[in-house]
C-alpha cells in the first residue's frame, strides 16, 4: 500500500540532509537535469527533506531561494525568471502542505509547469499531517498529476519511493522517473 510522506518524516530527512551538497550541485548542474521543487516559502524545513529524497534518487533539486540570479524582492522579473527556470528544468515537483494553499506562487508555478511540461514530467509530493491524510487533494486539479509516495512496488522486495499514477494504478521508481 502506497502512502504519503508525513511532515514530521520530511523534517527528519531535513535534519539528516547534506544540504550544502544539494544546493551547490543544484546551482552548477545543467538545467536539463534539474528538478524544480515548487513549495511555500513557509515550508523551508520540509523542502530540505524533499531535496534530500530527490538527490538520493538520482535527481538534482532546484529551489529558487538559492538561485543567485533571483531578484532580492519579488517582481515581474521574479515571475519571468521562475517561468524560465521551470521551462529549463527536466522535472517539476510540487511539494504540498497546508501552507501551499496560501501561497500566491505555488498554483501559478504549477500552471506554468503544466503548460510547458505536460502531466508526465510533473509530480505532487504531498507532505501530510499523517500518512493517510489526503487533504491536499481537495484542489480538484491535483488529481491530474502522479504523486511521489512510499510503498511496495511490484518486482521490488522492499518498500521504496515511487511516482504513482492513481488513474492507471501504476507506478515507477522515483529514481527511474527522475533519471529518464
Amino acid at each position: 500500500m502506497a502512502r504519503n510522506v508525513t511532515r514530521s518524516e520530511l523534517k527528519r530527512f531535513s535534519a539528516n540532509a547534506s544540504g550544502s551538497r544539494s544546493f551547490t550541485k543544484s546551482l552548477t548542474a545543467s538545467a536539463h537535469n534539474l528538478t524544480f521543487i515548487s513549495h511555500s516559502s513557509k515550508d523551508k524545513e520540509l523542502v530540505m527533506g524533499a531535496m534530500e529524497i530527490i538527490a538520493n534518487h538520482g535527481g538534482v533539486p532546484y529551489i529558487d531561494e538559492v538561485d543567485p540570479a533571483m531578484p532580492k524582492h519579488t517582481s515581474e522579473e521574479t515571475a519571468d525568471l521562475l517561468k524560465s527556470r521551470i521551462t529549463e528544468c527536466k522535472r517539476f515537483v510540487l511539494l504540498t502542505s497546508p501552507n501551499s494553499k496560501d501561497s500566491r506562487w505555488v498554483p501559478w508555478e504549477l500552471g506554468v509547469a503544466d503548460g510547458k511540461k505536460g502531466v508526465n514530467r510533473i509530480a505532487i509530493f504531498a507532505a501530510s499531517d499523517n500518512e493517510d491524510d489526503d487533504k491536499w487533494s481537495s484542489w480538484e486539479y491535483m488529481g491530474l498529476y502522479p504523486r511521489i509516495v512510499w510503498g511496495r512496488l511490484q518486482g521490488h522486495p522492499k518498500p521504496l519511493w515511487m511516482v504513482y499514477e492513481e488513474k492507471t494504478n501504476s507506478a515507477v521508481t522515483l529514481r527511474s522517473w527522475l533519471t529518464t
